[in-house]
This record gives C-alpha cells, structure tokens and sequence, in this order.
C-alpha cells in the first residue's frame, strides 16, 4: 500500500503526462530562483501549466516567484523548469517544499539544477558573482527527510558526504573560467527565514565555513540526492549578508540582482546542458 505522499505524487505524475504526452522524457529538471524568470527566454516548443492546477501543488505568494512549471526545450535538451519555487519560510510543510523535486524524479529527471539568490558571507564575494555550491550547512531547524518513509524515495538514512554532484559542479566552473565569468565554489548556509540574518548569525555562519547563506536550495538538494539525482546549484550573490553590507537588506534589491544576474547563470545553464561531459 503506497503511502499517501507516494500517492499524491502519482497523481501529480499522472496529471503531468496527460497534458506532455509520450513524446517529452526529460532527463533534467530546473528551478528557478528570485528575478530569474528571464533564463527561459529560448525556451522552444513550451507548454506553460500553472502549480495551482498541478495535484499537490498551490499558488506562490513571494515576488519575483512566477509559480508555473514549463516543460519545454532548453538549449536542445527537454528540462521541466519550475519557475518560483515554495519556501519554509511561506509555513509550508517540509513535504511541501520538497514535492516539485520528488515529482521531477518521479517523472523520470536524473539530474536537477537549482538556482537562488544568496547573501554574499565571504567579504570577497560582490554582488553578481556565483557561487556553485561545493556542500551545505543546514540551520532550517528541520530536515526534509524527516517522517513517513517510503522506500520510493530513497534510502532512509541517506549518505550526505557528497550532495552536490562533483563532474556537475566541475564542469560548471570551467565553463564559468571559459566564458570569463565570476564563479567560485563555496558552502551554502541554509536559514528558515524570512527574516534576513543578524550580523552575529553571519559571524557564527562564517566561523563555520559558510560562503553564502539563503533561505532555500538545501531542502530541495538533500530530497534529489536521497533519490539519486544529481544536483548542481548555482547561486547568484544578491548582496551581501548582514554585517559585511553596510546598507539595510531589501527583497526589491535581491529582485533587481536576480535580472541582472540571469544572463550569467543562463549561460552557465546553457553550456551544463549542452556539454558533452555531463
């Protein structure tokens, strides 16, 4: 007997197949951070659904969060693309905020790319700078693999040495050096939000080893790896963090970061999916 989450993403997958047809097997899946709506913009052969038809799924309520999967033709290769994703931070359910990802791999995607916007931590980082996510630190005061198992999802006690797919992360980055582009790998903190770190929070996370912190990407990361994606995240510095910034932090700044940063994380994307290498 599936357990009731199993059943739902059935649902959600059943759904998803009547309106794509036979014909779209993606092997990727792409969520789409703050301001980065414009990635998609050579996207061919587009099919656009709302998440407030998609079982499981609600309308988003964060600007700069579009809250539609497009399934479509990315750079010559079929990719699910959610554009806005569903925060903790909003008091949904852990099982929430992971259900777009478990429904991509319950759709057939074995690799995923996930993309945010982030407070610079590291005094060196500027904003518009990316950084591709080497590991994590998980301070959300939850993990997205707690409660009802079920073996469709993975192993329950998942091995989290290496979450973010090493050939992924290097092969962006050369791709970054090649098209001269800012990008450096670093570790990505992960806070419950909404509100914006403290200047002691950014001093302890750095203390840490913490490069950058956000209030997504982890949950969404750690449900990928249980079920065997692989997992490349790109995160644009929006600004920096709290105590390296001298100036209040404001989601309209994060917003206006996002499009000015989306032709480089568009580039990276475009040349992750179209290496030969990955």
């Amino acid at each position: 007997m599936p357990s009731d989450a199993v059943s739902l993403l059935w649902k959600a997958e059943d759904f998803l197949r009547a309106k794509l047809g036979a014909a779209f097997k993606p092997e990727w899946a792409l969520v789409l951070g703050s301001g980065l709506e414009d990635v998609v913009q050579e996207a061919k052969n587009s099919v656009t659904i709302s998440y407030a038809e998609i079982p499981g799924f609600s309308t988003l309520a964060v600007a700069g969060h579009a809250g539609k999967l497009i399934a479509c033709e990315l750079f010559g290769k079929q990719i699910l693309v959610y554009s806005g994703r569903f925060h903790f931070y909003e008091g949904h359910s852990m099982e929430k905020v992971i259900f777009p990802v478990r429904l991509a791999s319950f759709f057939g995607c074995k690799k995923l790319i996930l993309t945010a916007a982030a407070g610079g931590i590291d005094r060196k980082l500027k904003a518009g700078d990316i950084v591709i996510v080497e590991d994590h630190i998980n301070f959300m005061g939850d993990n997205p693999l707690r409660g009802a198992h079920d073996p469709a999802f993975g192993e329950r006690f998942a091995d989290f040495t290496a979450v973010y797919s090493e050939k992924l992360r290097k092969e962006a980055l050369a791709l970054a050096k090649k098209a001269k582009l800012r990008a450096v790998p670093g570790v990505y903190a992960a806070m419950s939000g909404p509100s914006y770190e403290t200047p002691a929070e950014i001093n302890a996370l750095a203390s840490l080893g913490a490069d950058i912190v956000g209030m997504s990407v982890v949950p969404e990361a750690a449900v990928a790896h249980q079920m065997g994606m692989q997992v490349l995240a790109l995160c644009f510095v929006a600004n920096q963090a709290a105590g390296v910034s001298k100036t209040p932090l404001r989601h309209d700044e994060v917003l206006a970061s996002g499009k000015k940063s989306a032709g480089a994380i568009s580039s990276l994307i475009r040349g992750v999916l179209c290496s030969p290498r990955t």
